[in-house]
């Protein structure tokens, strides 16, 4: 059975000495806006973290990692469960449930909108990329008697804040549940703390949010990601310099203001608010959002 509530995510976290999203056309150069010097992560990016993990806790997945044909993973599918048709064998799918498919195979072909939708990440400070080198394990020549260099990019420390949003009607196509977003709230989270890759270790879960919205609502509080800033911890501003040089979350603070301004306006269409917050990141306003919803909110700290 679909779901019958809309919900809003906002997730932040924190990269340091690592490579967030590389592109492979710029030598895997973190994707990077240059006109106001922020880090891009592209929504592939957050879906793939959520689907390692998925296969992790030992869930059904469509696009699994491994190399093979569209052909030979449908045959799989339909093997597993038993199914009869492409469209049957991928209903049993956790991502294309969540996240829709495009799928066209012999003579049957079908597309489903996914219900959940990310856009893209970008930190909210200014970060910089740095470009290090070191020495490659072997020589490249057989005659050569110096090992050859190699040449890589990563992030010093970069807070990324992402943006998604689950949406009730297109859950009526693809049989998404509660129990899938329930899959997807604690993926995104577990799935960050094990990117454990040599370009992806430094990452870090910091703040996650989903607003759960009564039955029948059609609104939304929207670009959740927009309403949130970097402060220090005294709540002021941070210069460009001051951006540039963070390298962990002692000395600043996540200023949520914006956002529970747009929670009081759309206060009695929320019918609860979960949120998981790492500990050493500091929270503004988290009291008035405490003071807001009362009973309807839940805080988890780790």
């Amino acid at each position: 059975m679909s779901f019958n509530n809309r919900r809003e995510y906002l997730f932040v976290y924190s990269v340091k000495d690592a490579n967030p999203n590389g592109d492979p056309l710029a030598a895997n150069h973190p994707r990077y806006d240059d006109e106001n010097g922020v880090v891009l992560v592209s929504d592939v990016r957050i879906k793939r973290t959520v689907r390692d993990q998925w296969l992790r806790d030992g869930k059904s997945v469509f696009v699994d990692g491994e190399a093979k044909t569209l052909k030979q993973r449908v045959e799989e599918l339909k093997k597993e469960y038993s199914a009869k048709s492409g469209r049957e064998a991928l209903s049993h799918c956790l991502d294309t449930r969540l996240f829709g498919v495009t799928f066209a195979l012999d003579k049957e072909s079908f597309s489903w909108t996914g219900p959940v939708q990310f856009k893209w990440g970008r930190s909210i400070h200014k970060a910089g990329v740095m470009m290090v080198q070191g020495t490659a394990a072997f020589a490249t020549k057989e005659s050569s008697e110096q090992r050859s260099f190699r040449n890589e990019y990563i992030v010093p420390f970069a807070l990324i804040a992402d943006y998604g949003i689950a949406n009730q009607y297109s859950s009526q196509k693809t049989g998404a549940t509660d129990e899938d977003l329930e899959a997807l709230f604690e993926a995104l989270w577990k799935g960050t703390y094990n990117l454990i890759t040599r370009s992806k270790i430094g990452h870090t879960p910091r703040f996650l949010a989903e607003v759960k919205y009564i039955a029948g609502f059609n609104g939304a509080i929207g670009v959740m990601d927009e309403k949130i800033s970097l402060k220090g911890r005294d709540k002021e501003p941070l210069s460009a310099d001051v951006q540039l040089a963070i390298r962990s979350c002692d000395s600043i603070m996540l200023d949520i203001t914006k956002l529970y301004q747009a929670l009081v306006r759309i206060n009695d269409k929320i019918e609860s608010v979960r949120i998981i917050k790492d500990a050493d990141l500091s929270v503004s306003d988290l009291d008035e959002v405490k003071s807001l919803l009362g009973g309807r909110l839940t805080v988890e700290e780790r």
